[in-house]
């Protein structure tokens, strides 16, 4: 059962290295905006309209927050079974579907297919994408959607499980990380040298990896673990100006569930404990400043003391 902080500072956001004490707001606390999802994900904010959109997987739909009213309302049904979400660098909606593309949302409303195959044969279910500064679309595609019929329809996959690039100019697809466990969550650093990909089928922990980005932004290479999930799961995060990660975290328990936040050497410094599973997060609101965490049946929201980086 949710419950709202009643004093502050929000027992909720936890300090877990004093390098996050000048990251927390002493009187923002987590707020929850909506709830009443199956399986909520793909956060992405749209400042120009002062609305919050996201996806509700298993419901086929994507639904909307509206900063003035506080209402909620569905944005577009069907999605597609559409799991993440980003604008690209002209403020389009960019975004993963199940139902084995990727698309983007033109200004008119229409809907371009930017992704749905490679090499003649049809992606598994794109989950996640972000937009690099120089507009390519990078973008990670596991099985997850075509495993069943909850969450997609259940097919057979006709590739690994890869990493991909769209380049803008030539629309050319080609993969930059192969067959990796369950790839999930990307982002990049601030400065984009770095790419983060979160292996969410690695044993016997999951991982947030990391890449050197290379070749002038076309490739990259360098895999390391960044981050060793130990019990947890990540699953989605953006990162902040500051190059920390913001990571939907947990796996069905109380110590687990919320946001977990590393710094840029992947020390963790803070979390933000939610009752519920954290899938993704992204960072939005007039000053880039409010954390906005779509988890299992509920969204909420934080304000905090740093910025989202662009793109993110």
């Amino acid at each position: 059962m949710w419950q709202p902080a009643s004093f502050y500072p929000d027992p909720a956001i936890e300090i877990l290295d004093d390098s996050f004490l000048k990251y927390r707001i002493f009187s923002a606390a987590v707020e929850r905006l909506a709830t009443g999802f199956r399986w909520a994900e793909g956060p992405v904010w749209f400042g120009d309209q002062r609305q919050l959109v996201w996806s509700d997987i298993p419901n086929d739909r994507m639904m909307r927050w509206d900063e003035e009213t506080g209402a909620t309302s569905v944005f577009r049904k069907p999605s597609n079974w559409a799991n993440g979400n980003t604008r690209d660098r002209q403020g389009r909606l960019v975004t993963c579907e199940h139902a084995r593309r990727v698309t983007r949302t033109e200004y008119d409303g229409s809907v371009t297919v930017l992704a749905e195959s490679h090499q003649g044969k049809r992606l598994n279910s794109p989950n996640d994408v972000v937009v690099k500064s120089d507009g390519s679309v990078w973008f990670t595609d596991p099985a997850f959607g075509i495993l069943g019929n909850y969450e997609g329809r259940i097919a057979e996959p006709e590739l690994p499980q890869n990493v991909y690039r769209l380049d803008p100019a030539t629309g050319e697809l080609s993969v930059v990380a192969e067959d990796l466990r369950g790839p999930n969550g990307l982002a990049f650093s601030p400065d984009e040298s770095v790419l983060y990909v979160v292996e969410s089928r690695a044993t016997p922990n999951r991982l947030i990896l990391a890449y050197d980005v290379a070749e002038g932004g076309r490739a990259i290479t360098n895999r390391r673990t960044f981050i060793d999930a130990g019990p947890g799961t990540p699953d989605g995060f953006r990162v902040d100006v500051d190059g920390n990660l913001w990571c939907g975290w947990g796996m069905g328990s109380p110590e687990l569930d919320g946001v977990m936040v590393f710094n840029p050497e992947g020390r963790p410094i803070g979390r933000v404990r939610l009752p519920e599973r954290c899938a993704n997060v992204c960072f939005g609101g007039a000053m880039r400043n409010r954390l906005f965490m779509a988890a299992s049946q509920s969204v909420y929201a934080l304000y905090v003391n740093t910025q989202g980086v662009a793109g993110g």
